[in-house]
């Protein structure tokens, strides 16, 4: 037998269809055996094989067992005089086992050899040819001198980009995506060392093989493509964690005697760990400085409208006039979401500064040393009401932060789960309702057979089991199941193990007529029960209403109270409309109503809800025209409740205000 060809695949049947026929063409000529281990797929990967590739011979597990160990199987079955190691997510040129096999000819001295391996956009993929890790390529690499400096053979020695790609020499490693050997090298250093479950056996191996005094080289005169990473994007597996550990594993085993080169390898792993926290808590830090500095620049343009002057404040009032309404502002913003789920939510932000800001009048209202900064506040306000939703406004426009999509306007990026008719409906009533806040990016199917393929013009993403990356990787925030094509166990199975991620889980009930999202988990003896949250009970919610309701209520007391009053005095009408809303105000103020809220606590939702109080209006005072029943009724309780925001609020007091001014 001339060729023996190994294949590990994990779901990437599509690929893998695509390997095995270039394989075909590239055999031609030469007496060979084509092995796939399946590492328990469940994409349809088996039946390809078996319907069409009959000749392949197919070691199907019913576990991951990893890299090395499947390898291994085939391995020990192997007969050829020369093995070829190639990952499934790969396209192998019709002359690459001749170019490969004369290079072999010519070199006696060659026990192993990696060809050029290109990305799809066809630019070289940097592990095709690099150097084992020591003390310095670690360290180079670790604080990315080798990326700084890619033509200096002292700090560019990890992936030898020094070097000509299209150049043939020996080298430290190659990538384990395409290792070929002979059968006498395989016979003398044996197998991959199956204690690096992925990544890392092949720099093992290829070290291995100059131990024996054998050479490794890279050869570029044959090239295939290499869709790297395929394999892990259709699983859960932690791909860094993973190299890291693959890496630590290395240096136990062949730098025992370096516990200086061990401890500087843990050092930057651990680094790099800290620094990539470290980046997810600057980044929100970064957009709160922003806004920081928006506020403090608005107040300055304010003082200056003021008295044509900067810092002209009296000296009592530095830093805080700067600080405290800064502080507020970003408080708010951090309650509303904008640092977390909703970086580039512009009616978030509009609606947190609005909060901030009708604090801060209400402060500076009973604050007698600061009651010069009253035109001030008035000024910034308005400025950063325009300027803080307005930077995030242009950036979504410019396409920063979020992709934008042809179905919606700034919609939240959603995927749907189920393919099925259920799903394509869920799609279409989406894509029907222009603005309506989503803007669906892919599919989940409950399986991985079709992933890659596009209905409706929308790819499939990933499948149930993937579910939490693709919300990672796609940057996700809002996940739709239809419930005819999963089970609420799974569902809920689903929610509970993503429950970490900065995203919304929503359910469309059979009659596709609504979305529920919103939903918590708690775990009951290990079984997952969903409850739906009201807004309206949340600590953050109620802190932000009930702020609104005093500064609103004091800002209208002390402004037009006194004139609505005098009026009724004099008037022989009773109050009616606006003046009679006006005369509640000092309920609102002592907490016993709210501004916006239920139009009683004695029946519907409003019993349950008891954080909930009557309001001086709300949407069943808006809708008082209709004659409601009282299944209506409940249902506009429970909508306000599970829905109420200071938006929704703000929403109801215009319509309040144009049904009592008309």
């Amino acid at each position: 037998m001339d060729i023996s060809v190994i294949i590990v695949n994990y779901n990437v049947r599509e690929f893998l269809n695509n390997a095995l026929v270039s394989l075909s063409k590239a055999l031609e000529g030469y007496s060979s055996e084509v092995f796939v281990v399946d590492n328990a797929s469940d994409d349809g990967s088996i039946e390809l094989i078996q319907k069409n590739f009959p000749q392949v011979i197919l070691v199907a597990n019913t576990e991951n067992v990893g890299f090395a160990k499947a390898n291994n199987q085939a391995l020990a079955l192997s007969t050829g005089k020369y093995i070829l190691l190639l990952n499934p997510d790969t396209l192998v040129q019709e002359e690459t086992f001749s170019a490969l096999i004369d290079f072999f000819y010519h070199h006696s001295n060659a026990g192993m050899v990696g060809c050029k391996i290109l990305n799809p956009d066809g630019s070289l993929q940097l592990p095709c040819r690099r150097s084992f890790p020591t003390p310095w390529t670690a360290f180079t690499k670790t604080f990315g001198l080798s990326a700084l400096f890619p033509k200096s053979k002292l700090f560019a020695r990890y992936n030898l980009t020094y070097l000509d790609p299209d150049q043939s020499y020996e080298v430290d490693a190659v990538s384990g995506s395409f290792m070929m050997i002979t059968r006498d090298v395989y016979n003398t250093i044996g197998g991959l060392d199956e204690t690096f479950f992925m990544y890392g056996e092949d720099l093992d191996w290829c070290f291995r093989v100059q131990q024996m005094g054998w050479k490794v080289y890279y050869v570029p005169t044959t090239s295939i493509i290499h869709y790297k990473g395929e394999s892990t994007k259709r699983s859960d597996i932690d791909e860094l964690k993973v190299f890291y550990q693959a890496m630590r594993l290395f240096v136990r085993k062949h730098h025992t005697g370096s516990p200086l080169f061990e401890w500087f390898i843990y050092s930057g792993i651990h680094l790099r760990r800290i620094l990539a926290n470290a980046a997810r808590l600057i980044r929100p830090g970064m957009i709160a400085f922003i806004d920081t500095i928006i506020i403090i620049v608005t107040i300055l343009i304010g003082e200056y409208i003021r008295k044509h002057a900067l810092f002209s404040f009296p000296e009592y009032a530095y830093p805080w006039t700067f600080i405290i309404p800064s502080l507020i502002v970003v408080l708010s913003l951090l309650f509303f979401g904008v640092y977390t789920e909703y970086k580039l939510s512009v009616s978030r932000s509009f609606a947190a500064v609005l909060t901030g800001f009708t604090i801060i009048a209400a402060m500076v209202a009973f604050e007698k040393d600061f009651a010069f900064s009253r035109i001030i506040m008035i000024i910034s306000g308005g400025l950063s009401l325009i300027v803080i939703p307005g930077w995030r406004l242009t950036l979504r426009i410019l396409g920063f932060g979020e992709k934008t999509s042809r179905t919606t306007l700034f919609g939240r990026r959603t995927v749907i789960v189920g393919v099925q008719q259920s799903g394509q409906e869920i799609l279409k009533k989406l894509r029907a309702k222009v603005g309506g806040g989503y803007s669906v990016v892919g599919f989940i199917d409950v399986n991985r057979k079709r992933i890659g393929e596009k209905v409706m013009d929308v790819e499939i993403l990933g499948s149930i089991e993937t579910i939490g990356k693709v919300v990672q990787e796609e940057h996700i925030s809002e996940v739709i199941f239809s419930s005819d094509a999963v089970s609420y166990s799974t569902i809920l199975s689903v929610i509970a193990n993503n429950q970490n991620r900065f995203v919304n889980f929503r359910l469309v009930p059979n009659n596709l007529e609504v979305i529920i999202g919103k939903p918590s988990i708690d775990q009951l003896d290990e079984i997952p029960f969903i409850e739906i949250e009201y807004n309206i009970a949340k600590p953050g919610n109620r802190f932000v209403k009930r702020s609104f309701d005093i500064a609103f209520s004091l800002f209208f007391l002390i402004s037009i109270v006194p004139f609505v009053y005098f009026k009724r005095i004099f008037s022989k009408t009773p109050a009616s409309g606006l003046s009679a809303a006006v005369m509640k105000l000092p309920h609102v103020l002592s907490g016993t109503m709210s501004i916006v809220g239920f139009h009683s606590l004695n029946t519907g939702i409003s019993k349950i809800i008891v954080r909930g109080k009557p309001g001086i209006t709300g949407l069943l005072q808006i809708q008082n025209e209709n004659v409601l029943s009282a299944e209506e009724i409940e249902q506009y309780d429970l909508y306000y409740a599970k829905n109420q925001s200071l938006i929704l609020d703000l929403e109801i007091i215009v319509k309040s205000l144009q049904k009592w001014l008309h």
